[in-house]
């Protein structure tokens, strides 16, 4: 019997290149591929960057791939990336919102273009080395389980996964905590055994957001504005609202006697709202562009658990459909920091049940 081809994704870190040998060991045909993603950085920079998809890390996943005795290839993802990720982190900004960008190229770049290429040279499934866990549920559907680790579950960044997507994704690092995976490269004697985890945005070397969406599209930067309290006093001047996000307190080098915070972002007024604490916090939200994962839909009504960031522990709510497909969450406490741009991610116990984008 022929053996299942599988693609991995490969990052150069110890979560892709475990996740290679435990398929190889599970009979699976494996091929090894980073993705090119860098646009025009030049060499230097891209090397002492050393994210997930810059030159170090090709260099590592190629040998990594090599001691596994498996093929490995770099493919070029340069197009999708720019498209699906960078102008629309960019966009994002301009319109006031904060995005999700490694949530998009999940979505866009690690699944949708890099299954599509591998689908074309005869591979039944993708993997990578989240850490997440696929079910096929009683209704035929497929979901998202948790992680058996929770402090590294990304469950939330790999909501709006499709079925199709779904059903041709392997993910077998979902299985171990991190101790075991990092245990498991070092008994192999791979290199990235001990290799730090990537954190930041990868195309952002800096960290400076507002910075790179300046050095982008500078015409379209608008200038500073004021800041305003929620009765429209004039408070200060911002330096434009790219450097802003929801619930920001630091750097916002402005006093008005008390701890304040941003509670919006007002782009047709060129202002940032402040507010104190209480006025971060919100009752409901609502979300579009909902991926319905463990089920087609949800009935008005139903209980859920939302997480509205990454780090959010969750919070239970209430769905209500409304027209153009959105959803309105009524929390049954109120959340803090509800932020426009970000994904809401919808659990059913252990399961994603879907998720979408805040819009208010």
């Amino acid at each position: 019997m022929l053996k299942k081809k599988v693609v991995v994704g490969m990052s150069g870190g110890v979560d892709s290149s475990v996740a290679a040998y435990l398929l190889k060991e599970q009979g699976y045909d494996v091929i090894g591929v980073t993705m090119n993603i860098w646009q025009e950085e030049d060499r230097c920079s891209r090397e002492d960057h050393g994210g997930c998809c810059g030159l170090s890390a090709v260099e590592d996943a190629r040998r990594v791939a090599a001691k596994l005795d498996i093929p490995y290839y770099v493919m070029n993802f340069k197009e999708p990336f720019k498209r699906y990720v960078m102008d629309y982190f960019v966009e994002e900004y301009l319109q006031g919102r904060t995005p999700n960008p490694c949530n998009a190229c999940n979505r866009y770049v690690k699944w949708e273009a890099l299954l599509h290429r591998a689908l074309e040279i005869g591979a039944d499934y993708i993997a990578t080395g989240h850490y997440a866990r696929i079910a096929k549920l009683d209704n035929g559907r497929y979901t998202i389980m948790n992680s058996v680790t929770a402090e590294k579950d990304q469950t939330y960044a790999l909501y709006s996964l499709t079925q199709e997507q779904l059903a041709h994704t392997l993910m077998p690092v979902g299985a171990y905590h991190k101790e075991e995976i990092r245990s498991i490269a070092e008994g192999l004697g791979l290199v990235v055994a001990n290799k730090k985890d990537s954190q930041d945005i990868c195309f952002v070397l800096d960290g400076d957001y507002a910075g790179f969406i300046q050095r982008t599209v500078p015409e379209r930067v608008p200038g500073p504005g004021d800041f305003v309290l929620s009765d429209g006093t004039v408070v200060g001047q911002h330096k434009g609202i790219t450097h802003y996000t929801i619930g920001q307190r630091r750097g916002l080098e402005v006093a008005v006697g008390k701890r304040i915070f941003v509670n919006k972002i007002d782009v047709e007024k060129n202002q940032i709202v402040l507010g104190d604490d209480e006025e971060v916090f919100a009752d409901h939200l609502i979300a579009q562009d909902i991926n319905y994962m463990a089920a087609p839909s949800f009935s008005d009504g139903t209980e859920l658990l939302a997480k509205i960031r990454y780090s959010h522990k969750g919070t239970m709510c209430r769905v209500t459909n409304l027209e153009d497909g959105k959803l309105r969450l009524d929390f049954v406490e109120p959340v803090r920091a509800v932020t426009p741009g970000q994904a809401v991610v919808l659990y059913d116990g252990d399961y994603v049940a879907g998720g979408g984008t805040i819009l208010e």
